[in-house]
């Protein structure tokens, strides 16, 4: 009888759990000892997170779908043996590998890291399809780069060996899969990612979303719903897709059930979560490594993504208001009815990010104990909330809940996070040492200085440009290490100030997950509303104005990142009337007669754009205040003019939306993603 009720818990998903688990509790002692270093740890470590990602992988579906069952599992049980095996070499021969063998690698050394570089790479080509595809072309490129004539200065490269390739990516540690970006992953982003975990774990999220729709009493407001969820999930999200897969499952049935077509709500969903990357403090992976190029604390980074949230959402809510009251008649709802229990948890999530932000702001305490030490209070406050309403309150809402089943949430959520960031980071350290290896970077950079040099403008185009292009294929994440290694330092040394910098390619890599064809978060929002991911994309896109014009402001209102802090409040407003002006210009309406209106909102359109990118701040004071004071008359003319012309439904038809079903997929993949 014990054998068989041993065997009945020998499964793919208590694995996964008992991986999950020391793989967690090893990163928590860490970030309290700081033992070893984070060499040491991602040396450790990056073998469990590969482990997980097989794991999780498998659970989802089977690796390859066209191989039979059995081959499955023995590919599964071959690459776990693998990741075992690095990690028993490397813990062994870490201090040698490190410190004693720089240059002078054994044959043992190179098979071991070539067996790490093809499984990392595999994965990839099943997780990150485009990332694998471009290490391709780049292995390639690197090994024959002197097949170009010399002519082509360029792209001519004198070419390496595959063994080197394999050692700058592995072995060596200071570049590649254990390289920064592994480490970081396991430190810094990890430590912020137990807030995700736990908050997921007691269901903080769902709880907080359904007291967020408290404030919608009228059917115009029903799509604010989605504004303040996202920013409210967006401060230990640090993702968009992960802000629509769970925000979105909530919220756009809720504008569709009052009367939004399904396009609108997938678009406002989308631009809404899209904030997930800019919203501190949990602001997406790319500013974590922001903080790693300027060798700054996070808070610095932090600090000034305060305002730059303010105008996003800010913008973006006057933006969906107006577009709401085209589509919306007036009329109040009905207050929702949420349980105590939601509203206690609520306050919960809402205090453990204000403490966070008062331990790294006010404290001055270290980014990993701080995020430990909230995440710690958190999970306390949440479990002793859970106790009483369960078991002294008795809370139907708890029914089908256990505290072990809230633990093993949070603790798989934290573990599934971690390891697909890591794996992400691990691909994107072999691109950029395949990039260092080849001269890339300096010969991309000596041709942005040299456009510079002839037209600074032009050169920011250019950038704007090739990081564009970069967003269409690549994640946020990936695009803004491109941009910061290629863009960033031509333009510092054309005298641009380096926050300046950084954060023109921080925006660009989060303008990059809206561009075609790539945009997870799209393509969340539009398959839980079941509607066309390209209509959903372009309203969107409109939408999300701000971003695009927040990326260029940036270099005549530079107070946004130079003067941190109550220094940039003068430019935060000034900035915010200039996108809110510019949202009016292309949704608002202030008269009837078409020409008039047409006319109106072209000036509404220039003196926007004055405020925005006019160098003499005394003039763009008075625009400010120009456009502040027509924007308030001119939404109340919106108001009066701007009807649907046509009664929204109350009710909508079930099968207009995706069945839970056939949302797990793109959901389950959307939720483990940082940005």
């Amino acid at each position: 009888m014990l054998i068989e009720r041993v065997k009945a818990q020998v499964n793919l998903g208590n694995l996964i759990f008992a991986v999950s688990v020391v793989f967690t509790v090893w990163l928590v002692w860490y970030f309290y000892t700081g033992l070893g270093g984070a060499l040491k740890l991602a040396a450790s470590l990056i073998p469990f997170a590969l482990v997980l990602q097989i794991l999780f992988m498998r659970q989802q579906e089977p690796l390859y779908k066209r191989l039979p069952p059995a081959a499955n599992v023995v590919l599964v049980t071959l690459y776990i043996a693998v990741c075992a095996y690095a990690f028993g070499y490397f813990l062994s021969e870490y201090e040698r590998i490190a410190i004693y063998s720089q240059g002078t690698y054994t044959r043992h050394d190179f098979i071991v890291g070539l067996l790490v570089f093809l499984l990392v790479m595999e994965l990839t080509r099943l997780a990150h399809p485009v990332l694998f595809w471009t290490n391709v072309v780049m292995i390639v490129y690197t090994l024959y780069g002197d097949v170009f004539p010399r002519s082509l200065d360029f792209f001519w490269h004198p070419g390496t060996t595959f063994e080197r390739v394999v050692t700058s990516s592995t072995v060596e540690f200071s570049t590649g899969i254990y390289g920064i970006y592994g480490q970081l992953a396991l430190t810094l982003i990890a430590a912020f990612l137990l807030l995700a975990g736990v908050a997921n774990g007691f269901n903080a999220q769902h709880a907080m979303i359904n007291v967020v729709r408290l404030v919608a009493r009228s059917r115009r407001l029903i799509p604010q719903t989605a504004v303040v969820g996202s920013s409210a999930i967006g401060m230990i999200s640090g993702s968009g897709s992960a802000n629509a897969a769970v925000v979105g499952t909530i919220t756009i049935p809720l504008m569709i059930r009052y009367g939004v077509p399904p396009a609108f709500a997938a678009a406002v969903e989308t631009s809404a979560s899209m904030g997930g990357l800019i919203m501190p403090p949990m602001m997406g992976a790319a500013a974590f490594l922001m903080a790693e190029f300027l060798g700054v604390p996070y808070w610095d980074i932090v600090l000034r993504g305060f305002g730059f949230a303010f105008i996003y959402y800010f913008s973006i809510g006057v933006a969906i208001y107006l577009m709401s009251v085209r589509v919306l008649p007036r009329g109040i709802i009905e207050k929702p009815r949420v349980p105590l229990y939601e509203k206690v948890t609520t306050g919960i999530f809402f205090g453990s990010v204000a403490y966070l932000i008062y331990l790294l702001g006010v404290a001055g305490m270290g980014e990993l104990r701080a995020a430990v030490n909230t995440a710690a209070l958190m999970l306390a406050a949440l479990v002793a909330v859970f106790l009483w309403f369960k078991y002294r309150r008795n809370e139907p809402f708890l029914k089908g809940e256990t505290l072990f089943g809230s633990f093993r949430r949070a603790i798989e959520t934290h573990a599934e996070m971690t390891s697909y960031l890591t794996l992400l980071l691990a691909t994107l350290g072999i691109m950029i040492g395949l990039f260092t290896v080849t001269g890339f970077i300096n010969r991309m950079g000596a041709m942005l200085l040299d456009i510079g040099a002839w037209n600074i403008v032009a050169m920011i185009l250019m950038a704007w440009v090739f990081g564009w292009l970069l967003g269409t294929g690549l994640p946020p994440t990936a695009t803004y290490i491109i941009g910061a290694v290629i863009i960033v330092p031509p333009m510092t040394k054309l005298g641009i100030n380096p926050w300046v910098a950084h954060f023109f390619v921080f925006f660009l890599s989060v303008w990059g997950e809206l561009s075609p064809p790539t945009s997870l978060t799209a393509a969340v929002s539009a398959r839980i509303a079941n509607t066309s991911f390209m209509q959903t994309m372009w309203v969107a896109l409109k939408i999300c104005l701000p971003i695009t014009l927040i990326t260029f402001a940036l270099f005549t209102r530079s107070d946004l990142v130079v003067k941190p802090g109550w220094g940039q409040i003068g430019d935060v407003l000034v900035v915010t009337t200039g996108t809110c002006g510019a949202a009016f210009a292309m949704f608002g309406r202030c008269f009837e007669n078409w020409k008039a209106d047409v006319t109106a909102r072209l000036l509404f359109a220039l003196v926007s754009f004055a405020t925005l990118f006019h160098p003499d701040d005394a003039l763009v004071w008075w625009t400010a205040a120009i456009t502040l004071a027509a924007l308030i008359w001119a939404i109340g003319r919106h108001n009066l003019i701007a009807l649907p012309k046509e009664p929204a439904a109350n009710e909508t038809n079930e099968s207009a939306l995706a069945r839970p079903e056939d949302l797990a997929g793109v959901v389950a993949q959307a939720r483990r993603d940082i940005g």
